[in-house]
């Protein structure tokens, strides 16, 4: 019997206690391993039993420190495909995700990311994405609810996410645009709108920017989180 060929993309998905939100995840996920995906969960110490639910359906699930940086890169590490994407527990994939994916990187990107649709009640929501976006395409940082993907040799070029509690995308954005601007899909990813609704939506965007632009002046991502939390 042939042996089938190796993946061309593997898909990343952080998670800490998601049994709630993964399953939604995972189910819409089987197609694109129908299509010869690879799957790795990596999970950070969650006590829910994330780890079990998601055995069934991921290639792998492995225990990573706590941490989305140290367990995305985790992740990256036992995946075994030359095309990284990560996505958050929360966050749906628009049709064809895949193979949107590896056209965009075929066309000479090293990297890139969707555009994100954030689900919930305030129409404000609505606002808040596609201001996201348009932001994300003109300063060619994209964020971890936009589901960034890369090539592996982009990935290990830049030392994967930096091993920080808060702000990782942005760095590894940072990194990736010395070697080239993203490919910005228009394809939307769906990502729930939880924390937004928890602290208030208005208070959420104040809040982000006064932490971004702290960032920005060099402060550093371990106060940032302190600040988030």
């Amino acid at each position: 019997m042939s042996r089938p060929p190796p993946p061309r993309l593997a898909i990343v998905v952080p998670v800490l206690d998601e049994a709630q939100a993964l399953p939604t995840l995972l189910q819409a996920l089987q197609p694109l391993r129908a299509r010869g995906c690879e799957l790795v969960v990596a999970d950070g110490g969650s006590r829910d039993g994330t780890p079990a639910l998601a055995a069934p359906w991921a290639d792998a699930v492995i225990a990573a420190p706590r941490g989305r940086a140290l367990q995305m890169n985790a992740g990256a590490a036992r995946a075994t495909a030359p095309v990284l994407w990560f996505l958050h527990a929360d966050t749906l994939p628009p049709p064809e995700a895949d193979t949107r994916v590896l056209q965009a990187l075929a066309a000479g990107a090293a990297w890139g990311r969707f555009d994100v649709h954030i689900e919930g009640r305030p129409a404000m929501l609505r606002v808040v994405a596609a201001l996201m976006n348009l932001r994300s395409r003109l300063s060619g940082i994209a964020t971890g609810d936009q589901a960034m993907f890369v090539t592996r040799e982009a990935f290990d070029r830049v030392g994967g996410f930096p091993a920080q509690p808060l702000m990782e995308d942005i760095e590894l954005s940072r990194r990736l645009k010395r070697l080239g601007r993203p490919a910005c899909l228009h394809a939307r990813v769906r990502t729930s709108g939880r924390r937004w609704e928890q602290r208030g939506v208005w208070r959420t965007i104040v809040l982000m920017w006064r932490l971004r632009w702290r960032y920005w002046r060099g402060e550093s991502a371990e106060a940032i989180a302190r600040a988030y939390r």
